[in-house]
């Protein structure tokens, strides 16, 4: 019956799938085994492509750059070339190899720039697990992880889940100098907005000017033209800017070049 059993699981290559790769990388004669080898490698590179698309699928309303989608295939493979020598070069042991995967995977990545869209660090992290899981031997488990992980972003994707409701909004008011600002658009800001709260205050064009940051949350079905235009009799007809996301420190910072 045993031999029964072996028999069937030889004839389906499928029952390895799922198998530590690297236990073929040494044949008899003490040799590494290149084509296992290359399957590791090249399933990384394929994961990698298939997390681009996937990273292009997500962000097809907003744009994307073409390095970074070009730059996930490279660090998945890449890091599945780091991971296998590393574990040729040691004790075919699990508890090693899981202990210089994760010292060498998470130092390979470094952050020179400010961060940018935490989404698209996401991304980078995602190659960077489905180069290791590949690098390690797991094969069938990158692509399986993959397959979850696509479905779960693509569902929040379609869902649009967690995007801030229509009525946050951020409200940015340009006046005078010497005008008083105390009180002014309370007024106003109670008729068109369910709450509201100012949240800075600083000035610009070499302190000619004021720029007034609120954070609001309008009411339903209001005329956001009226709105502003009410704003722009008080604060002498200069800017007036209506953002949907709510009030962010980065989004009005500037740096003198």
């Amino acid at each position: 019956m045993h031999n029964t059993v072996a028999a069937m699981q030889f004839m389906n290559p499928f029952t390895r799938l799922f198998d530590d790769q690297s236990q073929y990388w040494i044949d008899n004669s003490g040799h590494m085994t290149l084509g296992v080898v290359m399957i590791c490698i090249g399933s990384a590179l394929v994961l990698g492509f298939l997390i681009s698309l996937l990273y292009m699928f997500t962000n097809r309303k907003k744009g994307y750059a073409q390095s970074y989608v070009i730059a996930m295939p490279m660090l998945s493979s890449m890091v599945a070339t780091v991971i296998i020598m590393m574990c040729l070069m040691i004790d075919n042991s699990s508890g090693t190899k899981a202990a210089i995967t994760l010292t060498g995977a998470f130092s390979l990545t470094r952050f020179r720039s400010a961060p940018g869209d935490p989404k698209d660090i996401a991304y980078i992290f995602f190659a960077l697990v489905m180069g290791v899981v590949c690098g390690i031997g797991y094969v069938g488990y990158g692509f399986l992880i993959f397959a979850v992980m696509a479905a779960v972003l693509i569902i929040l994707n379609l869902t649009n889940f967690a995007a801030p409701h229509t009525q946050d909004m951020t409200l940015k008011i340009t006046i005078p100098e010497d005008l008083n600002y105390n009180g002014l658009f309370d007024d106003v800001l109670n008729k068109y907005t369910k709450e509201w709260k100012l949240r800075r205050v600083r000035t610009t064009d070499f302190g000619t000017l004021f720029d007034l940051i609120y954070e609001v949350y309008v009411k339903d079905n209001i005329d956001q033209k009226k709105f502003i235009d009410e704003i722009r009799t008080l604060n002498g007809n200069l800017n007036v800017t209506l953002i949907l996301y709510r009030y962010d420190d980065q989004i009005y910072n500037t740096k003198n070049k």
